[in-house]
């Protein structure tokens, strides 16, 4: 029997890495190759993400120049999987005729089955969301090395009004606490030395009477040697009693994703992210008391609709007075579906635009500030390969998610913990040397 070889390629956040991984292990189960050679590949798939506009315009290109691919292979066949599919799926299939298979976040398990109608002449669609899919029998494919999402929950009941994820990937449904605790003993035994869990509102995790405390405390518990880090956040759900599990614990991260998205609390009314940014500020005193050397990162949102000149310097206010040590930012971009899609996207793109590199220059700047700050300082970095410059020096992240660049030694491997001394700084990396 001829084997057929699949190749698939991963756009947007880490739950689609995650989903990637989850795809090749039931593809795998099923008798596929996984390939990473487009041109060896008679099944090509795209995981998808819906978030922002440019993400889908991506995908769309990207399927424009698969033309040819099929040009080549006419038998070949293209799939649109995860929250775009879901989002899409009438567009793709006829707007975009060499998409032969779509197929959302909760249908995976019926994906060969899928294919293979696809490779008899029909179209392969499955996009219905679940109440019940976790996937947590499932194991993912994920070749040898250090680090390892893996996703304890799936969807999002927050409805927050510029977001499609309830639409895109459905309700809220968690693991179970001991599938997770499992998966972690292998690749502990695999010799994987780090994992993040993942969730859309991680910390909103359930499983009977545990919580994302007790899940969290488990997996450290696991092996001391792997650090343990997770995302996101969403402000209402992060407990005391996670932050006091942060801190009891050597191998949880000092690191917390916190988004915080604007810093007005009308903005954030008509986002519907149901806290004030007086809450927001008091989590992150908190958090600050109870975790010494927690380190934050945050989402902006640039330019969502009735923003004033006002809003957005209290967005900048928030960001002084936080000092984040990173940030995703991003103008704002309509969404069909969502209750924001529906309000008048009023603030002018070039107003956007300059909103959102202000907030940019800004976050430098504190990054740049912060870094400084290190220098003479020692670290612990989890070395994580060589520099993405250079093949004479090697990269690693700190505990609070900091890239430290280090020169080349014999005695050093991928996979260690190495205690270094930091000498440089920019607003993005630290450099040090090992001793």
């Amino acid at each position: 029997m001829i084997k057929n070889h699949v190749y698939i390629e991963t756009y947007g956040c880490q739950m689609n890495l995650a989903d990637s991984e989850l795809i090749m292990g039931i593809l795998k189960k099923q008798g596929y190759e996984i390939t990473k050679q487009i041109e060896n590949a008679n099944v090509i798939l795209l995981n998808t993400c819906s978030v922002r506009e440019n993400a889908e315009e991506k995908i769309f290109h990207r399927l424009d120049h698969l033309k040819n691919v099929k040009k080549k292979n006419p038998s070949a066949v293209i799939g649109v999987l995860g929250c775009m599919a879901e989002r899409l799926r009438k567009s793709l299939i006829e707007e975009k005729k060499i998409v032969d298979v779509v197929v959302g976040p909760d249908e995976y398990r019926r994906l060969p089955e899928y294919i293979e109608f696809a490779f008899g002449g029909e179209k392969g669609i499955g996009v219905k969301l679940s109440r019940t899919e976790t996937y947590e029998d499932i194991e993912p494919y994920r070749e040898d090395g250090i680090s390892a999402w893996i996703a304890v929950m799936r969807g999002c009941d927050k409805f927050c009004s510029f977001c499609v994820v309830p639409f895109t990937r459905g309700r809220e449904r968690s693991r179970s606490l001991n599938s997770v605790v499992e998966e972690i003993k292998k690749l502990s035994q695999r010799g994987f030395k780090e994992v993040t869990l993942l969730g859309q509102n991680v910390n909103s995790y359930k499983d009977g009477n545990y919580d994302f405390a007790d899940l969290l405390a488990a997996c450290a518990s696991v092996d001391k040697n792997m650090r343990i880090r997770f995302t996101t956040s969403h402000p209402q759900d992060l407990s005391d009693k996670l932050l006091y599990t942060i801190a009891e614990h050597e191998n949880i991260c000092n690191y917390i994703h916190l988004p915080v998205q604007s810093g007005s609390n009308r903005i954030l009314e008509l986002m519907n992210r149901t806290y004030t940014i007086e809450h927001y500020l008091n989590l992150i005193d908190k958090a600050r008391k109870i975790i010494p050397g927690v380190s934050f990162s945050t989402d902006i949102i640039a330019g969502f609709p009735t923003e004033t000149e006002e809003d957005h310097k209290m967005t900048l206010n928030v960001m002084k007075q936080v000092k984040y040590d990173g940030a995703y930012m991003f103008k704002y971009s309509p969404r069909e579906g969502t209750k924001a899609y529906n309000m008048k996207d009023d603030v002018p793109e070039e107003i956007k635009l300059r909103r959102l590199n202000e907030i940019i220059e800004l976050q430098q700047q504190i990054s740049y500030e912060i870094n400084q700050q290190l220098i003479n300082k020692e670290e612990v970095i989890l070395v994580e390969g060589f520099s993405k410059k250079s093949e004479e020096f090697l990269s690693g992240r700190t505990d609070t998610n900091k890239v430290v660049v280090i020169p080349k030694k014999e005695s050093i491997k991928i996979g260690d913990y190495v205690r270094v001394k930091i000498n440089r700084a920019t607003s993005a990396t630290l450099f040090g040397e090992a001793f």
